[in-house]
């Protein structure tokens, strides 16, 4: 649905560019463009504001489909007491800590952190050459639905963190320093899925 939502909102934007109509980016400023297919009409020919007002109709019912079932999922996360927990782990969040309570049944199966963030795709591959072990770029195997969401989560840490005067922000400013966004974001979604693993497992915050 979030996918349908953004060839929606592309296609808006593409389509509206054509009449010279552009907005700032941003789901937030789609506003702009449906409220000119209302409002502007001496800008767009019939036609093109009868299709525009088709694309804003389909987008508004995925928008709507879209909030009815993260309320759903929100209701289900305060149900489950691990759901619960995980969403204190930083950069889990709701949609994350759901996704894998629903997901993970027994985290006893894996062996370590480092095992269940493997199963994630989200540690390194190893290439043995000359007898040497060299790590390579991460696996992406495993459950990609949860390792997006973790990353996600990552990068609004580092954004919210990088900034503030404690020991995880200069952890943050020391891992900026060495790594670009990008590549600090997916290493500290793979510490959040060892965290996330140790709070399963204990079942504690």
């Amino acid at each position: 649905l979030i996918r349908q939502r953004t060839m929606l909102v592309n296609a808006l934007r593409a389509h509206m560019s054509e009449f010279g109509i552009i907005a700032p980016q941003g789901l937030r400023y789609v506003e702009i463009l449906t409220k000119t297919i209302a409002h502007q009409q001496a800008q767009l020919p019939e036609l093109a504001r009868s299709i525009l007002q088709t694309i804003e109709d389909q987008l508004n019912g995925t928008i709507a489909r879209i909030r009815e079932i993260e309320g759903r999922l929100v209701q289900w996360h305060r149900q489950s007491r691990v759901s619960r927990l995980l969403a204190t782990v930083p950069g889990a969040g709701i949609m994350g800590a759901s996704a894998i309570a629903a997901t993970v049944a027994d985290p006893s199966v894996f062996r370590s952190g480092r095992e269940f963030a493997a199963c994630l795709g989200m540690t390194p591959r190893q290439n043995s050459s000359g007898g040497k072990e060299r790590l390579g770029r991460t696996s992406k195997r495993g459950d990609k639905y949860i390792r997006s969401l973790l990353t996600a989560g990552a990068v609004a840490v580092l954004r919210h963190a990088r900034n503030r005067q404690t020991r995880d922000g200069e952890w943050v400013r020391a891992l900026l320093a060495r790594k670009p966004t990008k590549l600090a974001a997916v290493a500290l979604a793979n510490k959040t899925a060892r965290i996330v693993w140790a709070v399963m497992r204990r079942g504690d915050g």
